[in-house]
């Protein structure tokens, strides 16, 4: 098995590698298409690394894939399951991407909220529609209020 390779992109400027020895594959019966073959082939894939262990992120990637990916951790550690083909090695490389999409999703920066202004026009909407509804509840009122 190959390191894991995650393409560049915002939070990971050179992109990640993670080196194989921390990457743990299992293989078991998958449900799904397959033939005969279905019940003797170990076609489902699952892959797990170890977030909190790893030596591919730097202390602020590893905190924020932490909090992140957090309800998908079990502990520290990230395990993704593929099945959807039929062959053994189709399923590997589906989990490699599928784990690599997500390290690349994770470690991006959140982007910071830009303050803006309302427009004149949408002000004078919402004020109409006040307006609006202050009328309509002012019909409802009992006749003698006033």
């Amino acid at each position: 098995m190959d390191d894991l390779h995650v393409p560049p992109g915002p939070g990971a400027p050179r992109g990640l590698r993670l080196p194989a020895s921390e990457l743990l594959e299992q293989f078991s019966h998958a449900s799904g298409p397959g033939g005969q073959g279905v019940n003797t082939a170990d076609s489902r894939v699952q892959l797990s690394w170890d977030v909190a262990a790893t030596t591919a992120l730097d202390d602020a990637q590893r905190a924020r894939v932490l909090e992140r990916l957090g309800a998908r951790l079990a502990g520290t550690v990230l395990t993704v399951t593929a099945s959807a083909h039929r062959s053994q090695r189709r399923n590997r490389v589906a989990a490699r991407e599928r784990l690599a999409e997500l390290l690349r999703e994770a470690v991006m920066p959140p982007v910071p909220r830009r303050a803006t202004r309302p427009t004149r026009g949408s002000q004078r909407r919402r004020l109409e529609a006040k307006k609006l509804r202050g009328a309509v509840k002012q019909t409802r009122r009992r006749p003698g209020a006033e």
